[in-house]
């Protein structure tokens, strides 16, 4: 099938042309000015053509507020909370999402389901359970709890036995629960460096949650790649995050999300640490985009939800563009860089031949406004469209 009369949005150029995108048995064949006389075509009808977001700090199975959380619900209860969020997000335009904690490591079971086409559910990187300290960030949100560097490793392998697809890792305190701190670290050296290890074994990576640069600093030193949140983030510590291959999500919808927060029934403390910390927040992450540092998306609540009216990845984009990331950035942080820190860049993440067919498309130019990201019309998976706007079709 061609798709036709597109505007092919170049994320390298940060400039679009008019194309035709050949898909062929879920992948893009080639792309070309037109198609051949007499193909099979759909006519896109002059919209926007993207590679299908990519989201990296996604939580499917969390509950708000998060003291309702049950470490012993069912595990049926979490599977269906879980789906139903997944589904929202493929169909919101979230066509793979990086998992980074799940109680009872239900986005292994998700993956799986999704894989041997039981649903629909996006391209899921399964991180399993989170390995936090007992009395750590992590706490009473079903965690993996480890003390010591042979019970980290020891709590790693176990994630990777049971099918995570990387391992994630709490470094400081958060904003989440009262009197929390994040500038507070919670792992020693020992212990980051056994998770690395049992990571580095297994041919993957670990994602730490870090809110203060002394940990970032710790955690670089380490091996860590990929670090969650920067909400204290000093010059000297971003110009270290901007070396090639280490990834930054700046979940800046964490501190700029109160009436969010509010209809989802969170606590007055939760609500005020993130209000206090978005000041910093805010130039913590300028600091990086200043440094040059390779962000990514990622929202910390599920990635489909309703955010002030636009997909909660949506509104990610437009506060990381508001804090002086430029448009091409900004939808790179979505789509190509997601694809890299997640490893499947050689599949994902780009219009191009050879790549999986998994598009998006919206009626206005991004380039110029990004906006026009609240207006995704059309979600194509693996070749297959499962959502377009103008003719109807959910």
């Amino acid at each position: 099938m061609w798709l036709t009369d597109v505007r092919l949005v170049d994320l390298d150029l940060g400039a679009h042309a008019a194309a035709a995108v050949h898909v062929v048995d879920g992948r893009i064949d080639r792309i070309a000015d037109a198609p051949p006389p007499e193909a099979p075509t759909l006519d896109l009808g002059g919209r926007f053509l993207l590679p299908g977001i990519v989201t990296v700090h996604t939580h499917l199975s969390i509950v708000f507020p998060f003291s309702d959380t049950d470490e012993d619900e069912d595990r049926a209860l979490t599977a269906l909370r879980s789906a139903e969020r997944a589904h929202a997000a493929l169909f919101a335009g979230a066509t793979t999402v990086r998992c980074i904690h799940e109680q009872h490591r239900i986005d292994i079971t998700v993956r799986d389901a999704a894989r041997r086409g039981w649903f629909r559910a996006p391209r899921i990187l399964a991180g399993g359970r989170a390995l936090s300290t007992p009395d750590g960030h992590g706490q009473g949100t079903g965690s993996a709890y480890a003390k010591g560097a042979d019970a980290f490793y020891a709590a790693a392998v176990a994630e990777l036995e049971a099918g995570a697809d990387h391992l994630k890792i709490f470094i400081t305190g958060g904003l989440a629960h009262a009197g929390e701190r994040p500038e507070v670290p919670e792992m020693t050296d020992a212990e980051i460096g056994a998770v690395v290890r049992a990571a580095t074994e297994a041919g993957t990576y670990v994602v730490a949650h870090a809110g203060h640069h002394a940990a970032i600093r710790q955690a670089l030193d380490q091996g860590v790649t990929s670090f969650e949140h920067a909400y204290v983030v000093d010059e000297a510590t971003a110009s270290l995050l901007a070396r090639p291959g280490i990834f930054v999500s700046p979940t800046l919808s964490v501190t700029r999300s109160e009436s969010w927060m509010r209809a989802n029934h969170f606590e007055e403390h939760s609500i005020a640490n993130a209000k206090a910390a978005s000041g910093e927040h805010l130039a913590s992450i300028q600091r990086l985009i200043a440094a040059g540092v390779t962000l990514t998306n990622g929202t910390d609540y599920p990635p489909g939800d309703d955010c002030d009216g636009v997909p909660a990845f949506v509104a990610e984009m437009g506060f990381m563009h508001g804090a002086g990331l430029s448009l091409r950035d900004t939808l790179r942080s979505a789509t190509v860089n997601g694809a890299a820190v997640c490893r499947i860049d050689d599949e994902v993440g780009r219009v191009a031949p050879g790549y999986v067919a998994d598009l998006i498309a919206v009626d206005d130019d991004p380039l110029a406004d990004i906006a026009a990201m609240a207006g995704i019309s059309f979600v194509m998976q693996d070749g297959v469209v499962l959502r377009d706007d103008r003719k109807g079709m959910r």
